[in-house]
């Protein structure tokens, strides 16, 4: 069975650089960098040396090389084709100058991998959101000029969602494309991030991943967002953060509670009309079957969450779920290639 996993990750030597000289304090901007605790903890990939990741078996230098072991390991452990995406906290960390240039440069030299490898690799381009306008022009050059099937978004940017009104270029852009954007997590943003800290391992995966993506979807939702672009599409990984567990109830409140929350639609069928989710980093079979139930085959896509997760684990994983063949063919590979255009 082809697999294509749809949430894989890449870096480039100047993009870890330039998180290098943050953690050595050498940033000339270092102001308008988050919370120094949290991106410490958003980059622990990354050695300290320059030269300390070039050993492609290290976390780091998986990360950074995507080429020929990355494409052996790939072939080994069953997946036909990856759509690769920075790696989180991409290039929101930067200023908006920083931020939108280096993205630029990222989205070049991922095209020149999709070019090198283009039956292994498709891109989801790097945006910089501080500079919203920047961004939305950039996802236009990415898809029209270098072929990239959409963009990949690490939730809040400097403690800011993508719901505020000055955001939303950038999903008329994606809507007038064609293109979805994945909205990646990172650790809570600054104002919510406090209560973590006493046990931080909370903040990363465990829990505040979800915790941050769910809240910045239903943000987006509430907004009208999809009232007024209903075109657009949204993937989110892990299973969609938890919520296929909670539609009956966000549908619930919402009925008892409308006021102030004026949208066309049940919470819940935003869900089911304008979200994709994957398998990414979830491999759960009770979990995926909540998911399964609630959205359908139609709306999941195989995903690994390498290198930080295992491929072969995913795959796995996949072979065993309880559900017909049909739609497996649907998560492991159909869908993607309808959403992306492969």
């Amino acid at each position: 069975m082809k697999r294509i996993a749809v949430e894989e990750h890449f870096s480039t030597e100047e993009h870890a650089e330039q998180f290098r000289l943050i953690l050595t304090k050498e940033y000339p901007l270092r102001e308008v960098v988050e919370a120094e605790e949290q991106f410490h903890a958003e980059v622990r990939w990354l050695p300290a040396s320059k030269h300390s990741g070039s050993n492609a078996k290290t976390l780091s230098g998986k990360i950074l090389e995507v080429g020929e072991e990355r494409i052996k390991e790939m072939e080994e452990d069953g997946i036909d084709m990856q759509v690769l995406s920075l790696i989180s906290p991409g290039v929101q960390v930067f200023d908006p100058a920083t931020g939108t240039s280096l993205a630029r440069r990222v989205n070049d030299q991922l095209h020149r991998i999709v070019q090198k490898y283009p039956r292994k690799f498709a891109g989801l381009a790097a945006l910089a959101p501080q500079d919203p306008r920047g961004a939305a022009d950039e996802l236009e050059r990415a898809v029209k000029e270098l072929g990239m099937k959409g963009a990949s978004i690490n939730s809040h940017t400097r403690g800011e969602y993508l719901d505020d009104r000055k955001y939303r270029v950038i999903f008329e852009r994606a809507e007038r494309l064609g293109v979805p954007i994945y909205i990646h997590p990172r650790m809570p943003s600054p104002g919510m991030l406090k209560p973590y800290l006493t046990y931080p391992m909370l903040a990363t995966a465990m829990n505040g991943f979800a915790a941050e993506v769910s809240l910045h979807a239903l943000r987006l939702i509430l907004s009208g967002l999809f009232d007024e672009h209903p075109g657009v599409k949204i993937i989110l990984g892990h299973l969609g953060e938890g919520l296929p567990f909670w539609l009956w109830r966000l549908d619930n409140r919402w009925l008892k509670m409308p006021q102030g929350m004026i949208i066309k639609k049940r919470p819940s069928q935003y869900i089911k009309d304008n979200f994709f989710i994957t398998t990414a980093g979830n491999f759960s079979v009770s979990a995926f079957l909540c998911a399964y139930l609630e959205l359908g085959a139609d709306r999941i896509l195989f995903a690994v969450d390498s290198p930080l997760e295992s491929n072969r684990e995913a795959v796995q994983f996949m072979e065993g779920l309880p559900i017909s063949d049909g739609d497996k063919e649907k998560v492991c590979h159909v869908n993607a290639e309808r959403l992306f255009k492969l």
